[in-house]
């Protein structure tokens, strides 16, 4: 190995090192720590050693730096099983690939200048190209894929993974195996070809993260219809339940008054008890002053008193709030529905406390329950829908656990006029 081959190769896994790790980090959500990319870094040059030491090929390479990075996600990252395989798979092919497609532009273009000392910074300018291919997936693949969230499309996203890089592992072996070829134009064409295909595995494995981003939202706005559907359902049932009651109040004061006439005062007293727990089974739990959170909170929390959970409740909507309707029902169904849940795997004193204030120009939530777990949960779809409302009113969402506690507050900027709160679905 000459002295340009090894600094070129120093470069390319110093490069795969960084990119790799802030990969993860990114995908992960996660801090990186510089100690991440030594560790890792150490772990390729190892690699490197043995299989140049054993001759291996490049198949045995790669294999064994998915298990180096599945380590890194597993050990330092504290990532689960299966996201850990998947973004390691997922960030060493998009690196082999990058590399693939530059591949196929040198078997075309570099087979005539073996020898000449322009092939030199050529291969360099390459190199460089296919770290920026690499740099450029990895921010798409960013922009509709975080698995820091426990969906359930992450593991139907391993197989096509899986199939995009065995393909890529093949074309490898068998068509660059040795860089440079005897120019022909048999080979050009070759090359063309296992470019485009090279480029189209890209793109459906692209579309293929677009579409399970898709339906993330598309479960989003089902979950925020049966929602809206549940709270125009309990609203029309109260206003009929009220409707009936006014209409008969007449009757009940004629009632009243004729017993107080006739000075049966207890029998007036047990009438009035039936008036007054008629009137109570019309009104909420809790007055907040929002008829959407007043209904909510009181069929959630309805719920959580049959199942022996102490509610505790202190919020007042604010007097002037451009938060939607549909946006307060996310928020509040899905943090009471996390809530109720975490509480029911809870044995001896469950509790939920609702907190909420305004802070200048912005609104406050604090949502608190006990749970069993001693570390914060992974962001599911109910924690990642309440994230997207607090973004959308420039906010943002603050997750504690402090034993026994598992505390959610959610900060809305309530100042913002209508035409700059952005569509939620845009």
């Amino acid at each position: 190995m000459d002295w340009f081959s090894l600094g070129l190769n120093s470069f390319t896994i110093i490069s795969q090192s960084i990119l790799h790790i802030a990969f993860s980090g990114h995908i992960f959500d996660k801090k990186t720590k510089v100690w991440y990319f030594a560790v890792y870094l150490f772990l390729l040059c190892m690699i490197e050693k043995i299989c140049f030491r054993f001759s291996f090929s490049e198949i045995p390479a790669i294999g064994l730096e998915i298990i180096a990075l599945y380590g890194i996600n597993r050990l330092m990252f504290r990532n689960r099983h299966f996201v850990s395989l998947v973004a390691a798979i997922l960030a060493i092919y998009i690196f082999q690939l990058s590399f693939g497609i530059i591949n196929s532009v040198e078997a075309m273009i570099f087979s005539g200048l073996i020898g000449k000392p322009q092939l030199y910074p050529l291969i360099l300018l390459a190199t460089l190209i296919a770290i920026t291919i690499c740099i450029f997936c990895y921010i798409l693949i960013l922009k509709v894929l975080s698995l820091k969230e426990d969906k359930s499309y992450i593991k139907q996203l391993l197989f096509p993974t899986l199939f995009f890089f065995s393909l890529e592992l093949y074309i490898l072996q068998t068509s660059y195996h040795h860089l440079f070829y005897v120019f022909s134009l048999e080979e050009f064409i070759k090359h063309v070809i296992l470019l485009f295909l090279q480029g189209l595995g890209l793109g459906i494995l692209l579309c293929i993260l677009y579409s399970f981003q898709i339906q993330t939202v598309f479960t989003s706005l089902i979950q925020i219809v049966q929602l809206q559907k549940t709270y125009i359902a309990e609203a029309k049932m109260r206003y009929e339940q009220t409707r009936a009651f006014r209409h008969d109040i007449k009757n009940h004061l004629c009632i009243l008054n004729s017993l107080l006439n006739i000075e049966k005062v207890e029998e007036a007293k047990h009438y009035l008890k039936k008036l007054k727990i008629t009137s109570a089974s019309l009104s909420f739990l809790y007055q907040t002053g929002n008829p959407v959170i007043d209904i909510l909170l009181d069929k959630k929390l309805t719920s959580a008193k049959m199942n022996g959970i102490v509610t505790e409740v202190s919020l007042l909507s604010p007097n002037i709030c451009k938060v939607e309707d549909f946006d307060l029902c996310v928020i509040f169904s899905n943090a009471l529905d996390n809530a109720i849940t975490a509480c029911q795997s809870v044995e001896g004193t469950k509790s939920i406390h609702i907190f909420g204030e305004q802070q200048g120009d912005f609104y406050r939530l604090e949502f608190k329950n006990t749970c069993c777990s001693k570390s914060p949960p992974s962001i599911g779809i109910g924690l990642s829908n309440i994230k997207s409302v607090a973004q959308k009113y420039h906010g943002t969402i603050l997750i504690d656990n402090i034993n026994p506690y598992f505390c959610l507050n959610v900060l809305l900027n309530i100042s913002l006029p209508s035409d700059n709160i952005p569509n939620q679905n845009s």
